[in-house]
């Protein structure tokens, strides 16, 4: 009892100190802030667990960390310290604990087994340490297939057969199928199928079985490898080819099976047994497999016992002998029974299915930034089956055994920390185990000591409308955590009251500003190290205002009209008034015309026609107001006074016939408008009374018509007379008349024949209308029969319905089908065949032999063998092909890994994947698709596409100006497409009339981010032209200009010309000379006019420059307008600069569907990564004009 007291009273303080704990403090997300600050080391990236790699390759072990100070790294192998200094072949990256063990390289190159073992990275600064995951590394294999002597198999007719795989044992495990030696897929079904070992199983064996290509495949695809087994010999013996002596002297080991039966009921061969059991981890997927043997073949079905199989996540594969759950739990334990069945019988195994749990998380530890004084915990809660222990370690070492930390209380999953001091940083590790795996998890605890600082800009203006809140920031950060208090003024008192709202984040919220709201407010945050103030503005402006709003509006058409918008604002504030039509921008139409305070439209037409809106906008506040136009058709003289015709009358019925009857009518007033026709309706008073239908109309100058009738109607006609204006009322009924029944003359249209699952075929057709069925009685016959069969038709009856679902149908097969009106008098003529399918299924195999061929730099050709139609199982709507990028090879970090997919209609074979991003590994598969989905995916293939030429570097500052010399400092490309191998930098001076000089080149290591150029000249101006370059070439460039600092001695000595007395007398006489030169030419060009084209082309010799004629080319008259000038030598490009695209032979088929865009030579998207393209640089004094679009197409590729 004293024991339990004593636990009761631990745990009730446990609760008060809890109640007691100060929240642990926020640090906010300021870059500045965040380099200022001490923080322990924290893991950012490390490699996974279980970590298998390529014996080819170089072993890269990540352990990326951060801190402040940065963080030095430390490795353990198989729990010891491991000393990479001693291991030529190891080294760590620069400022990074990433081992990096050279395996590939000839001269330093070892064995991947030989670093094979437990590895894990220590991060540590003066704060504490962080710790890696344990990392085993283990080298992929892919061993030989052990040797065996195998022996043909005998099987006979009917019997079962398994032909064993046995894949050597690889790591990973490797993928099996099987094939034949022309390298194709072997066939699998309900009766042949390969289990999850591997093994091939017959349920019964057919002759067609017999072969000797039985080839089982292993494939490893770590290392990209494929063993072969020896070929299997498999013989199917007829069972009347066996007499009874050949059978009684065969051995129970030349067959398999003991029966030689024709048909037999299911036997379960895997599993064996009745019951079996089966234990999986959580979030794992579950796979439960039955095999089973018989003949007829047998079915397999999946029922879990006392519960129902999880809608969601349950997959049957191998035609359904494979039952897969995904992402299971521990609800999805229990007894889960396959069931074998065929004509003779079933048999069924039941597996108890166990599912355990690695350690999972509930509650994982997170950073604890507390200040001297302060408390706060850590918490670590995981679950799992069984459940994990906790286990806590500091700085990498078992609490247990750390250092003492008076501050510091475990308490099993919790760490309770009580007045902490500023020696109290460290990192803890939590470790939750059980034996299915662990958790790890860093957490520090980081104690700071730090005054107030306010983070929001000094002196900062807010301007906000009045009667509006007003928000006043003051982002502040301290430990402890700084008190915030509100001043207005300089010597104001301090701010308190329900007109004020204090937020947590130090904000002041004025939820109703007025005129004497504004002025200078003071924000002070003070902790017990300090205290710091800033000062903010507050103005208050005055609200945006319509004082003359537009109004509704009638309108004439071609009349004028004006809407008024009178606006009121704040003198501080600019204003914009905006109009809109019916909520969008007004027409770009010259007849409208918005000035300052209205909008006023000409010519209106009926479109006009709407609603106006008024929108005022400031910076701070916007207003609107609306106004209706209305426009009116202007006034006539009284039209002539034209109407419908008035309705017929008189009708009468003679001539009566089985199938056509004579009506006559007497015509209506015509009011004015001559009748144009008539329209002829009929009521069936037997089916639909009271309902009209149209029958036929005639021309408007007959009164008589033979009208066509169907059996089995109770007629009943009228007349409708119509002219220009409109349609007459309709005439009175005519008398009834009942035409006879009869067999129907028309079968149902719109026979079609589709499956809406793999085993059925659904019939539909649009049913006859009611007059089609000419008597009593109507009925459909539905028939069909499989195509390209020898079966005879099946038929079946119905009525009142228009389709029919056949089941048991194979899966898409072609059918013939047919549907027959009958009534009680008899059936309709023969009815067409229709061709029909029965129903699709998901597509059974997956494309074979997926090869990639990478083009270029950003686009890769991916070749398939098509699915042939039998696996596809429904129609054929084209294969889709699935991406991603896996990684860069520049080193960057991949931050967002996205699976894209593109689509290739038809029965396609290749398609190209354009954009891909140079430099990078890449992964892919391919899926056949139909009308029911997408077929099983191939095996991921993975490649590498070549380095590309980069983008311009980043950025190019110039500084420290001289009177020679020039500082230049680059950032690296933002996407180097490869490994930046050096620079390559131009420049040239440009003198005051900008032309250029002699253009200079440097070539600058890959390593270097700055250059002091030297021996410039004083007080010039120079344009530096820079590329980044890759092995495949440079790439964009960056211009810059700066100017060399003037000599100050030599300037003083200069004289400015411009205000000397002689320099001006001489540009007045050149003024006056060249105006008299102006009117002596405008005099002469008065008196000349036009001349021929002779003589003009004896003025001017060379006969380039003559103009031509836009349509046959020959020599045009020159006129005196400014037109006669020609055209410089060599100026072929037109005005704008625009070069016509020649037509291009290649097609964009190949690039899948939604793929627009154009791609220079390499591949990749033109613009992909350049901004606004500069010029090319000039050499020496040639023409700086900017070159042609296609030069600058070609400069760009």
């Amino acid at each position: 009892m004293e024991w339990s007291s004593s636990i009761s009273e631990s745990r009730l303080s446990l609760v008060l100190f809890f109640c007691q704990i100060i929240t642990a403090l926020d640090v906010p997300l300021d870059p500045k802030l965040l380099e200022e600050l001490p923080q322990p080391p924290t893991i950012t990236q490390q490699s996974p667990k279980d970590y298998i790699v390529d014996p080819r390759e170089n072993i890269v072990i990540q352990c990326e960390a951060k801190g402040k100070p940065p963080p030095s790294f430390s490795w353990t192998r198989n729990g010891t310290h491991f000393d990479i200094d001693k291991d030529v072949r190891v080294r760590m990256k620069p400022h990074s604990g990433t081992l990096i063990i050279n395996i590939i390289n000839d001269e330093n190159g070892g064995k991947a087994e030989t670093y094979e073992g437990v590895y894990q990275c220590t991060a540590r600064n003066e704060l504490g340490a962080a710790i890696s995951n344990n990392i085993v590394i283990r080298s992929s294999r892919s061993p030989l297939w052990t040797k065996e002597k195998l022996v043909p198999k005998t099987v006979v007719e009917g019997q079962y057969a398994i032909l064993p795989c046995r894949p050597p044992i690889g790591l990973p495990p490797p993928i099996i199928f099987w094939m034949d030696n022309s390298f194709q897929k072997l066939p699998q079904n309900n009766r042949v199928s390969q289990s999850l070992n591997g093994d091939l199983y017959f349920s019964n064996v057919k002759p067609e079985d017999s072969r000797d290509d039985y080839i089982c495949y292993a494939r490893f695809n770590h290392t990209q490898t494929i063993q072969q087994k020896q070929p299997i010999s498999l013989k199917v013996e007829p069972v009347d080819s066996l007499n009874e002596t050949i059978t009684a002297n065969m051995s129970d080991s030349d067959f398999y099976g003991d029966r030689l039966s024709p048909e037999r009921r299911p036997t379960l061969l895997l599993p064996t047994g009745s019951t079996s059991s089966k234990t999986e981890l959580r979030g794992n997927t579950l796979l439960l497999e039955c095999i089973a043997e018989g003949l007829p073949t047998p079915l397999i079905r999946w029922i879990k016992e006392g519960g129902e199989l999880p809608a969601n996540r349950t997959f049957l594969d191998n035609f359904h002998k494979t039952l897969k759950i995904i992402d299971i739990s521990e609800a999805d334990s229990g007894k889960y029974k396959c069931i074998a069945s065929n004509l003779l019988g079933s048999a069924h195994h039941v597996i108890t299915v166990t599912v355990k749990a690695a350690p999972y998380w509930i509650r994982e530890p997170t950073n604890l930034v507390l200040s001297p004084g302060e408390s706060g915990s850590l918490i670590c809660r995981a679950n799992g089956k069984p459940k994990p222990s906790i286990s806590w370690l500091s700085n990498g070492v078992p609490i247990a055994i750390a250092p003492e930390d008076p501050s510091r209380n475990v308490d099993g999953d919790t760490i309770i920390f009580t007045d902490v001091q500023e020696r109290s940083s460290a990192v803890y590790q939590c470790n939750a185990s059980n034996e299915y795996g662990y958790l790890l998890a860093n957490a520090f605890v980081n104690v700071l000591a730090e005054p107030p600082r306010i983070l929001t800009p000094h002196n900062e203006l807010y301007q906000v409308i009045a009667n509006k809140p007003a928000l006043l920031d003051c982002a502040f950060f301290g430990s402890p955590v700084p008190e915030i208090e509100w001043f207005k003024g300089v010597k104001g008192s301090i701010l308190q009251g329900n007109q004020y709202v204090f937020h947590k984040n130090g904000t002041l919220e004025i939820p109703l500003a007025q005129k004497d709201s504004a002025g200078t407010y003071t924000c002070v945050a003070r902790n017990k190290l300090g205290k710091v103030q800033n000062e903010v503005q507050l103005e208050i402006k005055e609200p945006t205002m319509i004082i003359k709003q537009p109004e509704y509006k009638v309108v004439q058409r071609t009349g004028q009209v004006s809407f008024e918008c009178i606006i009121k604002h704040d003198a501080t504030l600019v204003p914009t008034v905006t109009w809109l039509k019916d909520g969008a921008e007004l027409p770009n139409d010259e007849r409208f015309f918005v000035g300052k305070h209205n909008l006023t439209i000409m010519n209106v037409t009926d479109k006009d026609g709407g609603t106006y809106t008024c929108i005022a906008n400031t910076t701070l506040d916007s207003v609107s107001a609306s106004a209706v136009l209305t426009v009116v058709a202007p006034p006539t003289a009284p039209p002539v006074v034209y109407d419908r015709p008035d309705p017929p009358f008189d009708l009468e019925l003679t001539d009566h016939q089985e199938r056509t009857v004579q009506l006559t009518w007497i015509p209506g007033n015509d009011n004015n408008s001559p009748i144009t026709k008539f329209v002829i309706e009929y009521e069936d008073a037997m089916r639909e009374p009271g309902i009209w239908n149209y029958l036929t109309e005639i021309s408007g100058i007959l009164t008589t018509v033979h009208l066509k009738l169907s059996p089995y109607v109770n007629y009943s006609f009228r007349v409708i007379a119509v002219n220009d204006i409109g349609n007459s009322q309709p005439s009175e009924a005519s008398e009834q008349y009942f035409t006879k029944a009869a067999k129907p003359d028309d079968n149902p249209t719109g026979v079609q024949g589709i499956g809406s699952e793999p085993d059925n075929l659904v019939i539909m057709w649009e049913p006859l209308k009611h007059f089609q069925s000419n008597g009593p009685g109507l009925q459909y016959k539905v028939s069909w029969r499989q195509k390209d069969g020898d079966d005879d038709w099946t038929s079946v009856t119905v009525a009142n319905v228009s389709k029919y679902i056949v089941s048991g149908t194979p899966t898409f097969a072609p059918y013939e089908i047919k549907v027959q009106a009958l009534n009680d008098l008899g059936p309709a003529p023969e009815p067409t065949t229709t061709i029909g399918h029965s129903g699709e299924d998901l597509p059974m195999v997956a494309p074979g032999n997926l090869q990639v061929q990478v083009v270029n730099s950003t686009l890769a050709k991916v070749q398939w063998d098509p699915v042939l139609l039998k696996y596809v199982r429904g129609h054929l709507q084209g294969y889709k092909i699935y991406y991603m990028k896996v990684e860069s090879l520049s080193g960057r970090i991949n931050q967002h890994v996205e699976k894209k997919a593109l689509s290739f209609p038809g029965n396609k074979t290749h398609g190209m994947l354009p954009g891909l991003e140079p430099y990078s590994t890449y992964k892919l598969n391919v899926r056949v698709v139909n009308g029911k989905g997408e077929g099983p995916a191939t095996p991921d293939e993975t490649f590498k596409t070549p380095e590309g030429v980069p983008s311009a570097p980043s950025f190019l500052k110039i500084t420290n100006p001289n009177l020679d010399s020039l500082t230049l400092e680059w950032g690296p490309p933002s996407h180097p497409n490869g490994v930046v191998v050096g620079y390559i930098l131009k420049f040239q001076p440009i003198n005051n009339t900008h032309e250029l000089g002699r253009l200079e080149e440097i070539s600058i290591p890959a390593n270097e981010t700055s250059l002091i150029l030297s021996n410039l000249n004083y007080s010039t101006r120079y344009k530096f032209y820079f590329y980044a370059q890759t092995s495949v070439g440079a790439g964009s460039q960056i211009t810059e200009e700066a100017v060399t600092i003037m000599d100050e001695a030599k300037a003083s000595r200069q004289v400015d010309i411009a205000t000397q007395g002689w320099f001006i007398g001489l540009m007045c006489a050149v003024a006056l000379l060249i105006l008299i030169l102006l009117i002596v030419c405008f005099i002469r060009r008065n008196k000349g006019g036009k001349y021929p084209v002779k003589e003009k082309e004896d003025a001017h010799g060379d006969p380039e420059i003559q103009p031509m004629k836009e349509d046959d080319g020959t020599l045009g008259e020159y006129s005196d307008a400014d037109d006669h000038k020609p055209l410089k030598k060599g100026s072929r490009t037109p005005s704008d600069r625009t070069v016509k695209k020649e037509d291009s032979d290649d097609s964009l088929v190949d690039y899948g569907e939604g793929v627009n865009g154009q791609f220079n030579e390499d591949g990749s998207f033109i613009g992909q990564y350049s901004g606004k393209k500069e010029k090319e640089p000039a050499e020496g004094n040639e023409s700086s004009e900017a070159p042609s679009p296609v030069n600058a197409m070609n400069s760009f590729v």
